[in-house]
Parts: structure tokens; C-alpha cells; sequence
């Protein structure tokens, strides 16, 4: 397949299930909303190291959001529901309950389309409060009064969590790092548009794509051969082909296999407009042989 002179290799991103949850965390200021999530969403690239994978879904105006303030939708996504339970108490309680007026709300609640069960939420932080916490319940949902030095913290007592799927990706190909860095970053704002996905990595983009396990024992991960551009005459079976010297990767994390889709199409056909011209060469997707992930997103067919 070649689409505005870009090829698109016949290949397939391998993704893997991971259970995630959406938080709605609003304050007085979209720069509050900001830096709360920012701090909440920090060291959670993935989950090899940090616990869980996380980033900003999409800002919300006041008309959206529980208590009609600015506000922004969270993703986090984790291997198991305790490991999730575990980073959303602790993220919540150190960035956003610690932020000025702040208040954060579950994003999924039980019951709703597409909706599991309930990890706790403010449940797990009402504690804090020392005794004067104050329970809450407004309709069928049920809050948490936290004191705190700038009057309460308001908190959902539980989210809920939905079956979704991590490790959706692509690798772009380009002449150099600039056309490269050029089309990651286009990419990034077409999936950005998107509900439901994430880029959980700085800025959205990878330039230390792994590989599985490495020379060193105990090594979980080490940097991705195959793909270092410097290693081309190197590295066994290398797949950097000539004229490309700059090589990135975006991962996507989502709420539905749909979900991810949907974001890498986005990206891809926001690569592909640049084309040939802006320096893109090709488009390809990292994978394990099917041997890891449950779920296998081929590129022909999601570009089809």
C-alpha cells in the first residue's frame, strides 16, 4: 500500500488487554485543571516502569463537567484492577487533592454502557480527612467532603472501569529527524482529537522504542535494534532502510479495541498527508509475532 507516495508496510500493531478508568478533574482555572493533571499524569508512560499508563483524553468546558468549571477527561490504564485502584489512590490523593480547588469525579460510573466494576475513588481518600470527612449523596451518586486548607476537596467515592487496550501502534520512517519529529507531532494532534485514546508518552511520541528482554540479565526491556538508525550496518537484522535516519514511534492506549482504531488512523492519514514531500518514507508497527498481545491491528486494514 503507498499513499501519498508514503508506504505502508503489510504489518500489524500487537496490543495487549489492560483494564482503565476515566476521572473528571475540574478547578477553579483551566491553568489549575493544568497543573493537576500534569502532576497526576507525570512518570506514567507505561507500564514497564510506572504502574499504569496515563494522559490528559480531552480539556472540558465548564458545560461538561460535573460542577460547571474547567475541567479536564484522565485516562489511566493498569495490568489488573488492584494495580489500578492502587496508582488512581495515590495520583488523586498527592496531585489533584493537593492542588488548589480542585474536585474530581468518577468519568465511568457502574451500570453505565461499557462500564465494570468500581475501584475506589474518593473511598480511598476520606481518611485523609481525619474523622471530619462528611459523606455526600446527590441522586444515586455519593461524594466525599475532604477538609482541607482552602476549604474541601470533593471527591466521587468510586469510578468506575472499563476493558480496554494498550500497545495500538506505529512507527513512522523519515529522512531525518526534523520531517520525522514534524510528522509525529501532526500525528499526535489528529489523535488528540479523538475521544476514548491516549498518547501516554512525552508528547505523545517514542524515541526509545524496546524489544523485549536484552543482553544484560534481568533486563525487562532494552532499546529496539532493529529500528536505531545508527545500528544499520550493525545490528542483526536490521529494518532501517537506506535513506531513513530518523525513526519514531506512537503508542496509543484506549478504551475499545474501536477506540484504538480509530486513533490510528487518525495518525497514520495525518503522516500520510505530509507524504512523501515532507520526508516520510514509511509507515510500519511494532509486534511480537502474536505471541503477546491478545489484539492485532493491521495496518491495510485500518487504512482501508
Amino acid at each position: 500500500m503507498r499513499l501519498n507516495g508514503v508506504h505502508i508496510e503489510d504489518t500489524f500493531a500487537e496490543a495487549f488487554p489492560m483494564l482503565g478508568t476515566r476521572l473528571i478533574v475540574t478547578a477553579d482555572t483551566p491553568a489549575w485543571v493544568q497543573a493537576a493533571v500534569v502532576s497526576m499524569t507525570g512518570f506514567a508512560t507505561s507500564v514497564i516502569a510506572c504502574g499504569c499508563e496515563a494522559a490528559m483524553e480531552r480539556p472540558l468546558p465548564p458545560g461538561e463537567t460535573p460542577d460547571a468549571r474547567p475541567g479536564a477527561a484522565v485516562l489511566l490504564f493498569a495490568m489488573s484492577k488492584a494495580e489500578l485502584a492502587k496508582q488512581v489512590a495515590r495520583r488523586v490523593g498527592q496531585c489533584v487533592m493537593t492542588c488548589p480547588g480542585t474536585a474530581c469525579y468518577a468519568g465511568l460510573r457502574e451500570g453505565a454502557p461499557g462500564s465494570g466494576q468500581t475501584i475506589p475513588l474518593g473511598n480511598a481518600l476520606r481518611y485523609f480527612g481525619d474523622g471530619w470527612q462528611i459523606a455526600k449523596r446527590v441522586g444515586t451518586r455519593r461524594y466525599w467532603r475532604i477538609p482541607v486548607m482552602d476549604g474541601e476537596f470533593l471527591c466521587e467515592a468510586a469510578t468506575g472501569t472499563v476493558d480496554g487496550v494498550g500497545g495500538g501502534n506505529f512507527i513512522i520512517l523519515a529522512a531525518d529527524r526534523r520531517a520525522g519529529l514534524a510528522a509525529a507531532q501532526a500525528a499526535v494532534m489528529a489523535i488528540r482529537e479523538l475521544p476514548g485514546a491516549i498518547l501516554p508518552f512525552p508528547g505523545g511520541v517514542v524515541r526509545s522504542g524496546s524489544k523485549i528482554g536484552g543482553k544484560y540479565k534481568g533486563l525487562i526491556a532494552s532499546t529496539n535494534t532493529a529500528f536505531c538508525p545508527t545500528l544499520r550496518a550493525a545490528a542483526p537484522a536490521s529494518l532501517v532502510p537506506e535513506g531513513v535516519e530518523s525513526i519514531l514511534e506512537l503508542v496509543i492506549d484506549g478504551v475499545s479495541a474501536e477506540a484504538v482504531a480509530a486513533a490510528m488512523r487518525a495518525g497514520i492519514a495525518a503522516v500520510v498527508g505530509l507524504g512523501a514531500a515532507g520526508g516520510v518514507v514509511s509507515v510500519t508497527a511494532g509486534n511480537y509475532g502474536g505471541k503477546l498481545g491478545r489484539y492485532q491491528f493491521r495496518l491495510h486494514e485500518v487504512m482501508a
